[in-house]
């Protein structure tokens, strides 16, 4: 049998079996379409592969005997090849510089629901900022246009505010350097009086900018408005895209910590400093603090709570070293009754089931913890999942595009969502005062106030 036949009946075995295989149950739900051509796609890649692979050999090995000619007999199939292959990639370069540009220019836009400059003075881009609503980019307009109103207080707490709450943010066009943004966020920080409030909130954002509410929505309600938040960004894409800026994004944290350690070293009374990371975000705060305990100690800090942390090597290694004072939940039932003395200083709230955790590079040939041989799985992995090389892998990836499935108002405790777990985390992971009474009313707000947020943002 010729070496092409024999790569052709090779290549659609082998793809016949990937395509059977890759017909598993996996972490979240896809579109229909994507699940229909999944197998098609992964066996026909994987049959390709087997079948060139086979077929090359074979005729290498047919050439090397003397009965053949081996796989290439001129320069013309080679060239042809290389002229296609570039072309496709100068395509494909263009069209992602297109891409890539349209994602900037939207995380730009206002939202009009949020373009107007804010009234309140406690907010960057209020009356006597120095950062206008227009270099605060999409996500930052959005983050200072959701501070906590007195009402708000007053609806879960049944109390009186104490303070009006502040919110910083600065975007990655309101400066031209890391240095230059955190100089302008130390002094929106000082123009607003965040330094005397009682609680200060460090988040870093993620890679558009987006800076989640809910746990400084959280926050301004327990506190009854005596805290600030503070958040930098550092890029304008999507965080699949700005991996390529988690140095940077270190960076910017790292300054922000050190010049406001500097800021209140002197200070009499100071705020209880919280760190808060989602996604991205908290992969960037951990690479911010790559010491664990002591930088902690360095920065003052008084509970870090980081959610959804991008699975791997790294952060394998950063679990560890906050071992001694950490606690890893997946769900607010997991929350001790009665906190341990001395209490944990960083949480990490992780789904069993969150794909962009339990993604890695190395799911490739080794099998995870989570899907271990004897069959138990976590919670919101199914029991028919199992682990099998490379496809496991290539489903973890696809896993992670439909991760986050959010419908305001609607909150799941599955996936990339976490919106259900935060109240609870939030609350205890920076031991916030609460009872079930004003717990059941904070849920009740953070629904509704998602919603209305959803609305501004629908608005044309």
């Amino acid at each position: 049998m010729k070496p092409a036949a024999v790569g052709l009946l090779v290549g659609a075995a082998v793809g016949g079996a990937v395509a059977v295989a890759s017909r598993g149950p996996t972490l979240v739900e896809w579109p229909a379409k994507v699940r229909a051509g999944f197998p098609i796609v992964l066996g026909g890649l994987a049959g390709v592969t087997a079948g060139v692979k086979t077929g090359s050999l074979l005729s290498l090995a047919r050439a090397a005997t003397g009965r053949g000619s081996g796989p290439i007999t001129t320069a013309t199939p080679l060239l042809i090849g290389a002229g296609v292959v570039g072309a496709v990639a100068a395509a494909g370069s263009v069209a992602g510089r297109r891409v890539i540009g349209g994602l900037a220019a939207e995380s730009r836009e206002l939202d009009p629901g949020f373009a107007t400059p804010p009234q309140d003075p406690d907010v960057t881009g209020g009356p006597g900022s120095m950062v206008s609503v227009a270099e605060l980019g999409r996500e930052g307009a959005r983050f200072v246009g959701s501070v906590t109103s007195p009402d708000g207080i007053r609806e879960v707490t049944a109390q009186e505010p104490v303070a009006a709450p502040v919110r910083v943010f600065v975007g990655f066009d309101s400066a031209s350097t890391a240095e230059q943004r955190v100089g302008l966020a130390m002094a929106e920080l000082r123009r607003t009086g965040a330094f005397d409030r009682s609680h200060l909130l460090i988040q870093a954002p993620a890679g558009s900018g987006y800076a989640n509410s809910f746990p400084v929505d959280i926050l301004e309600v327990l506190t009854r408005g005596d805290c600030a938040a503070v958040a930098v960004g550092y890029g304008l894409l999507p965080s699949f895209l700005s991996m390529n800026k988690v140095q940077l994004a270190a960076h910017t944290q790292r300054l922000l910590l050190d010049s406001i350690r500097d800021e209140l070293r002197d200070r009499a009374t100071r705020p209880r400093i919280l760190l808060y990371g989602e996604s991205l975000g908290a992969k960037v705060q951990q690479a911010a603090i790559p010491a664990g305990r002591l930088d902690l100690d360095h920065y003052g800090v008084s509970a870090a709570l980081w959610v959804g942390t991008p699975g791997g090597e790294v952060a394998d290694v950063f679990h560890s070293l906050c071992a001694g004072e950490s606690y890893t939940v997946d769900r607010p039932d997991q929350l001790p009754a009665s906190m341990p003395d001395p209490r944990p200083r960083v949480w990490f709230l992780e789904h069993d089931g969150d794909p962009v955790v339990r993604f890695r590079p190395d799911l490739l040939l080794n099998r995870p913890a989570w899907l271990p041989a004897d069959g138990t799985r976590g919670r919101n992995v199914p029991e028919g999942m199992t682990w099998k090389p490379g496809i496991t892998f290539a489903a973890a990836f696809v896993d992670t595009m439909f991760a986050t499935n959010v419908k305001p108002g609607l909150f799941e405790s599955r996936g990339h969502d976490y919106r259900a777990d935060l109240g609870a985390v939030t609350t205890a992971a920076f031991d916030l005062p609460s009872t079930p009474e004003v717990a059941e009313r904070l849920e009740a707000y953070l629904r509704r106030k998602e919603i209305e947020r959803a609305e501004r943002i629908a608005v044309a």
